[in-house]
């Protein structure tokens, strides 16, 4: 049991917490119990994989289902989000988003049925990720927020970044604290940011002001 690898599982779940904090923030902007459970759904996947990741660290069984449900629950967490904040912004769900949000995640699904592995999720996470940091950047173009939109730029490129980097075996323990380190610090972007927007008038998110 080494020392060192218990206090990096354990600061995974920072990470975790500030990402379903900022989430959270978004409530006071939708007022939908849809953004609720998108962050219950998004806190559950990102516990899953630290919880696994822990027990491991001290001394106990890897445990792949639970980590394996990082990626499912992040995509159906970030697509409900997005769902959501599209609802609110303009009054409906568009039928194309209706549509192509439960295809996209059942064909991802299926994929990673069929490879047993849930990594094919993480495509489907980072489309639904993606278009939720875009909506809310043009959110925060739309109330003049230039940092707003700066931080969740960088929550953004962290993400597209570290997602596919931390699911690779064998790093070293320095390398996870990087990464770890640069996730909080991303996420912690994040939460600055939808704090800063949840504050801002409600409206829809049409053409930024030149």
């Amino acid at each position: 049991m080494s020392v060192s690898m218990i206090a990096l599982a354990s600061e995974d779940f920072v990470p975790v917490l500030l990402t379903t904090c900022g989430v959270l923030q978004l409530y006071r902007r939708a007022g939908s119990r849809g953004v609720l459970v998108a962050a219950s759904l998004i806190g559950a996947g990102g516990f899953a994989k630290a919880t696994a990741k822990l027990i491991v660290a001290l001394g106990g069984p890897d445990l792949p289902w639970l980590r394996g449900l990082l990626f499912p629950l992040l995509t159906l967490g970030f697509a409900l989000l997005y769902r959501t904040l599209v609802r609110r912004a303009i009054g409906r769900t568009p039928r194309w988003l209706a549509v192509s949000a439960p295809v996209l995640v059942a064909v991802c699904a299926l994929a990673a049925l069929w490879a047993a592995d849930p990594l094919p999720m993480l495509v489907s996470t980072t489309v639904f990720a993606t278009a939720t940091g875009v909506h809310l950047i043009l959110l925060a173009r739309r109330q003049r927020d230039t940092t707003a939109a700066v931080l969740i730029g960088i929550q953004l490129a962290a993400f597209f970044v570290l997602g596919p980097l931390g699911a690779r075996p064998g790093q070293t323990v320095a390398l996870q604290w990087a990464e770890q380190l640069c996730n909080t610090a991303a996420q912690a972007a994040f939460l600055a940011a939808t704090r800063r927007l949840s504050t801002g008038p409600v409206g829809a998110t049409g053409p930024a002001p030149a």
